[in-house]
This record gives structure tokens, C-alpha cells and sequence, in this order.
């Protein structure tokens, strides 16, 4: 009789630990969706979902290409020579990471769109970064890199060391759009405009939807008296 009430007890632990477990997944995804997406209103169509034989097509994420399929890439850096810079977001405590213009592995560091504008040129930098569940975020992880991305609020700092010029950034918009909306690639050549891109909810292998961070430069003198 004692052997057996040890047993049930030890697999009482187990499936409790299970369980456990299993919420600690995917909570943060349930949480994305009762607070954090309810502060970001979600522009443009919904997603119509890729099948193959009647099952949705799996796409590798880490790839820059597969978050924006309808897209056609413009690939247009002919203006400089650099590959590659940095990127900090001083909130998130991402320091100084490196962003791959043109780059596709997301796995190996940020990736800026091609085509898009280079930082502190008229246009838009866009700029994707991976995520998964925040739990496991890490700065000096590429896989993890953008896992807090929905913490950022407006006027929060990111900044850009780029060819030897540090550029700031104050964020001035945050939304949802879905894969099939490929607006904010475009260019507004009416001042220096930086987008950040991750996959929300963080973490949700689905990746219905991309959350968009978008921030304009501060004027040279601005951003010098403000230090």
C-alpha cells in the first residue's frame, strides 16, 4: 500500500510538472493576445493562409524572404560599400547588433530589406529581426533577438552606428499587419524613417501576424542637446 502511494504521488509530481510546463509555453502567447496585442491596432487584410494538398505550408522563418512573400525585392545598395552595421535598442538592452544589409539568415543577425533605404537616408529602413518565446530572450541571440519587441512604447530610443555616424531613432508608431501586406516596404522619401519587424505573438510557430515598430530620425542637433 505504501509503494503504491508513492508512485501516486511521484506521478502526481510529474503530470503536475508537466502541466506546468506546458502553460509556462504558452502563456506568453496567450497573454500577447489578451493584453499586449489589444494596444496595437492591426492595419490593412487578413492573412490567407498558403496550402499545399489542403495542409498550410510550413515556412522556415529564419529565412528574410519567407516573412514577406508577395514581395518583390528591389535589391538596389549600389550607394555604399558597407554590409553591414549595428543596431541598439538601449530599453531592450540589444547593444550594438549586427544588422546584414541584404543578408537572409536570420539566425546569423538582423537583416535589412533590400531596397529599402540605407539609415540616415530619405526613406525607410526596414529591418527584421527573429523571435520567440520572451522567456528565452536573449540580446546576443539571434534566434531571441526580438522576442521584447512589443515592450517598446513611442518616443523610446533606437540607434543605428552606421559607416562611422551613430543615427537616433525616437519611435513614433507601433502595429500588427499580416504577411500579406508589404505597405510598410515602401519608401517615403519625406525624411529618414527606421522599421523593425518580428513575428507576433512571440513565440507562435503559426507567425499569423508582424508587428511593426516604426521611428523616425532625430535631427542631429536634437539628438545632441538631448544627451
Amino acid at each position: 500500500m505504501k509503494k503504491k502511494k508513492i508512485i501516486r504521488f511521484f506521478a502526481f509530481v510529474f503530470g503536475l510538472s508537466g502541466l506546468v510546463l506546458l502553460v509556462s509555453s504558452f502563456w506568453p502567447i496567450i497573454q500577447y493576445q489578451l493584453n499586449e496585442s489589444k494596444n496595437y491596432e492591426t492595419l490593412l487584410t487578413p492573412l490567407v493562409l498558403e496550402s499545399t494538398k489542403g495542409q498550410p505550408q510550413i515556412l522556415d522563418y529564419t529565412k528574410a524572404s519567407n516573412w514577406f512573400p508577395e514581395a518583390q525585392e528591389d535589391v538596389n545598395f549600389s550607394e555604399s560599400k558597407v554590409s553591414f552595421y549595428s543596431l541598439s535598442i538601449p530599453k531592450l538592452k540589444i547593444d550594438n547588433s549586427t544588422v546584414a544589409i541584404g543578408g537572409e539568415d536570420l539566425s546569423k543577425s538582423l537583416v535589412q530589406y533590400p531596397g529599402t533605404a540605407l539609415p540616415g537616408k530619405l526613406g525607410n529602413s526596414v529591418i527584421f529581426g527573429h523571435s520567440i518565446l520572451p522567456i528565452f530572450f536573449d540580446p546576443e541571440n539571434y534566434m531571441s533577438i526580438f522576442s521584447t519587441l512589443p515592450t517598446l512604447k513611442t518616443q523610446d530610443d533606437i540607434d543605428i552606428s552606421f559607416d562611422g555616424v551613430v543615427y537616433k531613432y525616437k519611435v513614433e508608431e507601433i502595429f500588427e499587419i499580416y504577411p500579406t501586406d508589404i505597405q510598410i516596404l515602401q519608401q517615403d522619401k519625406s525624411d529618414s524613417f527606421l522599421t523593425l519587424v518580428t513575428c507576433v505573438p512571440p513565440g507562435d510557430p503559426r507567425k499569423p501576424k508582424r508587428l511593426i515598430i516604426r521611428a523616425r530620425i532625430v535631427p542631429p542637433d536634437l539628438a545632441y542637446n538631448a544627451n
